[in-house]
């Protein structure tokens, strides 16, 4: 595992042969981001979002130990971790921020109202206070929403076309965000037309999760909508190992579950969040002003499927489903 203070460079994945300022250009200005993720180091997810973004800036010519650095944090989206973190980036002196996730956004913007934030993996930056709206999102801060809570209904009518006969629904949330409150009314707004009981599992600790799953198996024709949050992610493989062991169909927002064994997820391409969020930063170093870029909602969806946990399951997937996936794991 990375430790946490640990700078990484994944570019060109080399480490550093000699101190970052020896090889940088005469008279070349070395640019400074600091990172703030709301994951573990040792999450793929995020390893592979700090990756795509590294990528995408050294396309635009930005190179580590020429004119760029990278300080990376990761806050495991707890409040006082990410905290101290955010203080120890603005000591490292950042020409911007990227920061993953709501948690670790507020926390930078408490620290600095100067230097610009870009932000990736956030679902309502409005109602966090995080910007004034999104065509003008004002201050410091702007970046790329997880998606719009119209969304959360397609969750479950995805569970509902995979399970006809179901009648009950738990969705595991985190209610410390303010994007779950949007999302489970989302979900409450459509139960009714697919006849389809709805009730909260509040992500806190994974006996609570495992003890929801036993009460809702044991009452039949049930399923589990597993709502995106950096909370969910630390529970990530305990939710899918519950799932399969309790039998229930279960929806989720990331592919990353589907991949990890969980049965079908529909959400935004998070990864390809990192790289607008590169963009982003080269425009701003470069220049632009953050006032002018507009808060992006995601254009890219995907449908992944877990052929082999829907035989697990005794699920036939409807071929109508399989025919419309962008991935299916066999």
């Amino acid at each position: 595992m990375i430790g946490r203070r640990e700078f990484i460079t994944l570019v060109g994945g080399a480490a550093a042969a000699w101190p970052l300022a020896a090889r940088a250009q005469p008279g070349e200005r070395v640019r400074r981001i600091g990172v703030l993720m709301n994951t573990a180091a040792a999450n793929a997810e995020g390893r592979a979002g700090i990756s795509a973004f590294q990528q995408v800036l050294q396309e635009l010519g930005w190179a580590e130990g020429r004119n760029l650095r990278i300080e990376i944090r990761w806050g495991e989206n707890d409040n006082d971790r990410t905290s101290q973190y955010a203080a120890e980036l603005i000591a490292f002196s950042p020409d911007i921020f990227l920061a993953s996730g709501t948690v670790s956004t507020a926390a930078a913007k408490h620290v600095t109202q100067a230097i610009p934030i870009v932000f990736v993996q956030v679902s309502d930056p409005v109602g966090a206070g995080l910007v004034t709206s999104v065509a003008r999102p004002g201050g410091n801060v702007t970046g790329f929403m997880n998606f719009e809570y119209s969304l959360s209904g397609k969750w479950l009518e995805l569970l509902k076309q995979i399970v006809p006969q179901l009648t009950r629904v738990a969705v595991v949330r985190n209610p410390a965000t303010p994007a779950s409150i949007g999302q489970f009314s989302a979900i409450q707004a459509l139960a009714q037309s697919l006849r389809v009981e709805v009730s909260a599992v509040d992500v806190r600790a994974t006996d609570e999760i495992e003890r929801a799953t036993t009460d809702l198996a044991q009452a039949g024709n049930a399923g589990l909508i597993v709502a995106p949050s950096a909370g969910e992610s630390v529970h990530r493989s305990r939710v899918v190992e519950f799932a399969a062991k309790y039998k229930l169909p279960t929806v989720y927002s990331d592919r990353f579950n589907v991949t990890d064994g969980g049965l079908i997820s529909y959400g935004p391409d998070r990864i390809e969040q990192f790289r607008g969020a590169a963009r982003y930063v080269d425009r701003i170093l470069k220049g632009e002003k953050i006032a002018g870029l507009p808060v992006q909602a995601p254009t890219k969806f995907q449908l992944v499927i877990n052929l082999k946990t829907a035989k697990a399951l005794g699920i036939e997937l409807p071929a109508s489903l399989l025919g419309t996936a962008d991935e299916v794991i066999e």
